[in-house]
């Protein structure tokens, strides 16, 4: 499956970003996607998961409660809605599909798509 992120950009603390990850190629509904993050100097980290019908979701302790994540099957599409935006939210972006149960992770994943840059001043 082909995942094309997009929606980064750059806002002040406490902002708003709506992420978004269209998948083309094959059965968007049969995948877990996620989002994960690469701060500059620092290793990837798990974002937030949803699961395959929408159910389910799991959110890092540093984003909960401000971040959404979603997804609409019918047009292939996952969401990451970012709320109240801090300055340590600043990172590249990465969408990915995981065919296997389990949170979408930096090193459990099927497909990536490319990153989209997440810039948060003070």
């Amino acid at each position: 499956v082909q995942l094309q992120a997009s929606g980064g950009g750059s806002v002040q603390a406490g902002g708003s970003l709506r992420l978004s990850c269209a998948a083309s190629g094959r059965t968007f509904s049969r995948f877990h996607m996620g989002w994960f993050r690469q701060a500059p100097g620092k290793e990837r980290e798990s974002v937030a998961t949803i699961s395959r019908s929408g159910d389910n979701t799991y959110y890092a302790d540093s984003v909960k409660g401000r971040f959404i994540i979603s997804r609409d099957n019918a047009k292939n599409t996952v969401y990451l809605q970012m709320n109240s935006l801090k300055p340590e939210d600043t990172a590249v972006y990465y969408c990915a599909a995981r065919d296997e149960l389990g949170i979408v992770t930096p090193t459990r994943y099927d497909y990536l798509g490319q990153g989209t840059q997440v810039t948060v001043s003070s």
